[in-house]
């Protein structure tokens, strides 16, 4: 919390019960003022049709709704979320998504007043530093509210405020958030249509629960109707730690969701951009601190517990249990033992919502969307999560269904079908449940865990069974799609599971540190930690989101060597294929089965390839600190980047007519043609991007063993200069991207339009279009053969057009 000075005066005008409107008033004023208060309160309280007690007391009077504020809590944060309950139909945010999260705080204004501040926690300094006084000055934080002051309650020293226009209302700090409305067509609030529907309170936490109506023009069916749209909200306040907890300072190094605050000291010649992580307070029971310490495992003072919303279907709940207590293990690296356990939602307490703040849950949507997630809630001060609701949309069945049958349906018949076994789907639901929960105890993404597995390991059936696929459940590394038939690989070495990467990092994050008083005191353990944990064990890199340049991360992929494993990866797949129609068939389907597998099949295909194109004019980057051996970024090796340009010649501009078979053709109607031709071009649009092209040359004037541009452009010509003739459909084929590749070349050696991106700029001032006129009398003398083998008289006819075409493109070159 901040300490301001000014709450410093208050509480000293506060003390011993005596009130102030302000210090400017006198105090035959003050004492009238305060007997006035204290009437108006009996009053009140007098007509009240509801009182409950709680962190503040409620009270209904009137149809009016009151808080009663102890003085104590004055200027004590609260963080804030304001969730659905409920949406029309068509809204696409369900009961249990958040709509606003803010922390607040009341501090005592002037006069009769309360006011209600949101606080901003973006800087920081040490609580005896000097410099602190100066930042304190600067951080005056928004006032959300003004609520006047009701009444007085004498006995407990408590202001009375009337909030019922406070929670009724739009306001943006416990509404909706501003961008939703937006996004939404949510205008204004219908004021004789929208009220506070009910009031709890429990010893830490207020629970304001609302029904909001808004005019909108929106697509949904209730505004197409009506012009409004009614939701029913809930708002919690809970009551934050006095005392926040220690910061835990972020390491590039390690994967966690992370706060940035400037951190000003009077020590340091210059501030500091730092983030502290967001975990869960997770510390021994004060008696099993000495056993902690000798490296026994104990059980925290307070477990992680998440609770199965009862919307759930009774039998996937078990196994979104299994998912949340597989953590377990992770917890166990860290010291604690039951650290954390899933619950179902003990539906007989009427005391508990599923809307509480206080209540990790996992949230089941009847939702479309084939997807999960796993936000979390923190408090802004130290990142201690304070709840976490994981959403989770129905449809997410049909996209682990659909991974199954594609990536493994040759490895094991269980995938074989559209309906799978109850026990099969639970142990898929189970993955994703770890996955998500993962999120939710401050885990990113870590895209880059699968590299660490040896592609030839995949395959190794008692290796890769024991160990698993990835070294981490929070990459996208969905199943084992390298392994073949013939491997006769399990299940365990099938799924993914909570890896060492995974409890490495819950390790990191979560180990109790009694020893340093502050975040900054431990940075320097910690930091010396992480180097010796990656010195001694590379596999347990942060490859990071999937999002910058390094082939290593990425998302869907497999092993070592990405060539190496989509080309494994498209054994399975012309395996799939082959048996798709069987597979996809159920009683009375109308092929919609087929068509949505098929297009699951295209999309693994081009996962594939995508995963292998990145390899080109990329390099590999390893965030390391002073002392930590080896680069940061390093060059991708030669023999790898020649190996994904032939991998595209083989897959792409051999056209994968595999894909497209007769059987599946006539029964789904899909036209092949177009898109073959689609993705050939789309491949040489990148292929000869002067942006890709660019990121070749300048990789190779600084690579040991370079792979320069003047042997990529041959490459790329070799797999598409080629006419086999005979074969009236792969000739077409072929003739269109020949066309196309010079449609390219032209594009490079002659821009018509002006840059578009830095890069492409720098392509255009860089020797670039140089190496790709050069490159043309090499293509003449390439055509030339291609034509003295031709007996085609199409083809024939198609290569001195070809000959013709880059004869216009040099005396433009010329021209210019």
């Amino acid at each position: 919390m901040k300490n301001k000075i000014i709450y410093s005066t208050l509480a000293l005008l506060l003390s011993g019960g005596m009130v102030q409107a302000q210090q400017s008033l006198s105090k035959t004023d003050t004492v009238k003022s305060k007997n006035d208060l204290n009437e108006a309160y009996s009053k009140i309280l007098n007509k009240k049709k509801i009182a409950r007690s709680g962190v503040f007391n409620v009270v209904e009077s009137e149809k009016k709704w009151y808080l009663e504020i102890p003085d104590s809590l004055l200027n004590r944060y609260f963080l804030t979320v304001t969730r659905l309950v409920s949406a029309p139909q068509g809204f696409p945010m369900y009961g249990g998504e958040k709509l606003n999260e803010q922390t607040l705080y009341f501090e005592k204004g002037l006069g009769d007043r309360i006011q209600l501040r949101a606080a901003i926690y973006k800087q920081d300094a040490p609580e005896n530093d000097a410099i602190r006084t100066a930042l304190v000055q600067s951080q005056e934080d928004p006032i959300i509210a003004i609520l006047d002051i009701k009444g007085l309650n004498p006995a407990k020293n408590g202001y009375l405020i009337d909030v019922t226009d406070l929670f009724r209302k739009d306001n943006a700090a416990i509404s909706f958030d501003s961008k939703i409305k937006s996004e939404n067509k949510l205008s204004s609030l219908a004021d004789d249509r929208s009220f506070i529907t009910d009031m709890k309170v429990f010893p830490i936490n207020l629970e304001v629960k609302t029904t909001k109506t808004y005019s909108s023009t929106s697509g949904t069916p209730a505004a197409s109707l009506t012009g409004a749209m009614t939701f029913t909200t809930n708002t919690s306040m809970v009551l934050l730690p006095k005392v926040p907890m220690k910061k835990r300072i972020f390491d590039e190094r390690v994967g966690y969701f992370a706060n940035k605050y400037i951190l000003f000291t009077d020590k340091d010649q210059r501030s500091k951009a730092l983030n502290f992580i967001q975990r869960y307070r997770l510390e021994p029971k004060i008696k099993d601190v000495s056993r902690y310490l000798k490296g026994e495992l104990v059980e925290p003072q307070k477990q992680i517990v998440y609770y199965i919303d009862p919307a759930t279907p009774k039998k996937w709940r078990p196994y979104l249990i299994a998912g949340i207590n597989d953590w377990n293990v992770a917890f166990e690296q860290a010291g604690f033992k039951n650290a954390i356990v899933g619950k179902e939602w003990p539906e007989q307490d009427t005391t508990m919502s599923l809307e509480d703040a206080r209540f990790s849950v996992i949230r089941y949507f009847a939702s479309e969307k084939a997807n999960a997630y796993g936000p979390r809630i923190s408090d802004p001060r130290s990142g201690e999560i304070i709840e976490a609701h994981v959403g989770w949309y129905h449809n997410v069945m049909k996209l682990v269904q659909q991974w199954f049958m594609v990536q493994v349906g040759p490895l094991n018949k269980a995938a074989q079908k559209m309906q799978l076994d109850d026990e099969v789907m639970g142990q898929l639901i189970r993955f994703v449940s770890s996955h998500e929960v993962g999120h939710s105890l401050g885990l990113r993404h870590n895209m880059g865990a699968s590299s660490q597995t040896p592609v030839e390991k995949l395959r190794d059936k008692k290796w890769v069974e024991k160990n698993g696929h990835t070294v981490s459940i929070m990459d996208y590394a969905r199943f084992n799609y390298v392994a073949q038939p013939e491997d006769g690989v399990g299940l365990s070495g099938i799924y993914p599971r909570v890896g060492m990467y995974d409890k490495w990092a819950i390790q990191w994050g979560y180990q109790y540190l009694p020893q340093f008083s502050s975040g900054e005191e431990e940075r320097g353990y910690l930091t010396k930690q992480v180097t010796d944990s990656l010195t001694a064990n590379p596999k347990l890199w942060f490859g990071g989101e999937g999002n910058n340049e390094d082939p290593r991360s990425q998302k869907e992929d497999l092993g070592d060597d990405s060539i190496l494993a989509s080309t494994y990866g498209i054994k399975n797949l012309k395996k799939v294929v082959t048996h798709l129609v069987d597979w996809t068939h159920e009683p009375g389907d109308d092929y919609s089965n087929l068509k949505d597998m098929h297009k699951a099949v295209r999309g693994q295909f081009n996962r594939y390839l995508y995963h292998v194109l990145k390899n080109i004019g990329s390099q590999e980057i390893t965030n390391k600190v002073r002392g930590q051996k080896g680069a940061v970024y390093a060059a991708v090796p030669k023999e790898k980047v020649k190996a994904a340009v032939h991998y595209v010649n083989n897959n792409v501009f051999a056209p994968p007519l595999w894909l497209y078979p007769d059987n599946i053709q006539s029964l789904i109607g899909i036209d092949a043609n177009k898109e073959i031709n689609d993705q050939q071009e789309q491949m040489l649009n990148m292929l000869m991007s002067p942006g890709l092209l660019y990121n070749v040359y300048v990789k190779s004037l600084s690579n040991e063993d370079p792979y320069t541009l003047n042997e990529y452009l041959e490459d790329v010509g070799h797999g598409v200069w080629t006419l086999p003739g005979g074969d009236l459909r792969m000739d077409a084929f072929k003739r269109g991207q020949q066309r196309y590749f010079l449609e390219r070349v032209n594009q490079v050696v002659n821009p018509k339009i002006g840059p578009g991106s830095d890069i492409i700029t720098q392509a255009q001032r860089s020797d670039v279009q140089l190496y790709v006129r050069n490159y043309l009398p090499s293509l003449i003398e390439q055509i030339n053969l291609l034509h003295a083998k031709q007996t085609d008289q199409l083809n024939k006819q198609h290569l001195n057009l070809m000959l013709q075409e880059i004869k216009r493109i040099q005396n433009q070159i010329n021209k210019d």
